[in-house]
């Protein structure tokens, strides 16, 4: 899921993402809770229709925003307390009211509010944490319960597991969500700091334990390394700010590998991004080109970059999709690594 944050995909337009058959993106309600704000969603007929797009959005509760304000925040049993980045206003965020701001966003997969626990916290914080999460989401989901759709549309809970790097956390605590009953199941809590292989590890051990027959999501994760590796561990759904961050800094990915285009080597390269991959920006624009956009700051270079990494992440699912129907997912994912690791 390409990541629109604050309503957009950095330096893209919706029409943009159709363009590359983008089939959702993800909103971030911690964001538009606060500006433009739920009266301003309201009156504007919802995220779709504020920003012109007509497929389906998956909006994350906004937890992990929050608790990475740290000294701004305040978790309590009701919910957590905390300051804007923007003007220092105070706030609150409850179970309850994370439903009520994702109903009037209206995404069509909301996540419930989970407490984000540094990487590093002991195991009995991550208990504590872990716990009071999955009190959370059981009130998430009967507030689900009770409050009216709006938009004449139907919006998807998610829980979310948690338990830092404890494998008997993470099972108690998916025991948990599905105990409690959810339309699809994430991941949380990883890609915070562990390593790779542990990451893997939490993973291959989790994802089994959640239903086979509903989605499964890994939340902030990565590189198109990370999504072939887990996807080999049963995950079937991601997202990552990596490809739109990267373009704007100038780093684009390949079937080959990275390519940083604001090396001096590409200056008066006439060859695209990506030999092998058919988007917009390759079949009309050389690596020589965009490399000027970025040395004189033209912000067609982000776009154009953008645009690259967007396809290329969007290929590499449609391509592993296609792969695991044919059979030989597992043969075609240890070639394609091993392309993708190779220096240019």
């Amino acid at each position: 899921m390409p990541v629109g944050t604050r309503a957009a995909v950095k330096a893209l337009r919706s029409g943009d993402l159709k363009g590359l058959d983008a089939k959702i993106i993800l909103g971030n309600t911690y964001h538009l809770y606060l500006r433009p704000g739920n009266q301003i969603m309201g009156q504007m007929g919802g995220l779709h229709q504020f920003m012109s797009w007509d497929r389906p959005i998956l909006t994350d509760s906004g937890g992990f925003q929050v608790f990475s304000l740290k000294d701004l925040c305040k978790v309590r049993e009701e919910g957590v307390e905390f300051q804007s980045h923007i003007d220092g206003s105070r706030h609150r965020f409850t179970p309850e009211n994370v439903v009520e701001t994702q109903r009037a966003i209206g995404s069509d997969i909301a996540m419930v509010l989970d407490e984000c626990p540094p990487a590093l916290s002991t195991l009995g914080e991550h208990r504590q944490s872990m716990e009071r999460s999955m009190r959370w989401a059981r009130r998430a989901k009967e507030h689900h319960q009770r409050t009216p759709f709006l938009y004449g549309a139907r919006q998807a809970l998610f829980g979310i597991a948690q338990g830092g790097l404890d494998h008997d956390l993470r099972r108690q605590s998916a025991e948990a969500l599905m105990e409690i009953g959810f339309d699809g199941y994430a991941i949380g809590g990883l890609a915070v700091g562990e390593s790779t292989e542990v990451m893997y590890e939490v993973v291959e051990r989790l994802a089994p334990q959640l239903p086979a027959d509903q989605p499964r999501y890994l939340m902030g994760v990565g590189t198109p390394q990370n999504l072939l590796e887990c996807v080999a561990r049963g995950v079937d759904m991601f997202d990552c700010v990596m490809p739109t961050r990267n373009a704007r800094n100038g780093t684009v990915f390949t079937w080959r590998g990275r390519l940083n285009l604001r090396n001096a080597l590409h200056r008066a390269d006439t060859s695209p991004i990506d030999p092998d991959c058919t988007c917009e920006t390759c079949a009309n624009y050389s690596r020589g080109y965009i490399r000027h956009l970025f040395n004189v700051d033209e912000m067609t270079g982000c776009t154009l970059a953008t645009i690259h990494n967007v396809a290329f992440y969007l290929n590499l699912m449609t391509a592993t999709r296609q792969h695991i129907q044919a059979g030989d997912f597992g043969a075609w994912m240890r070639q394609t690594i091993t392309q993708m690791e190779r220096p240019e």
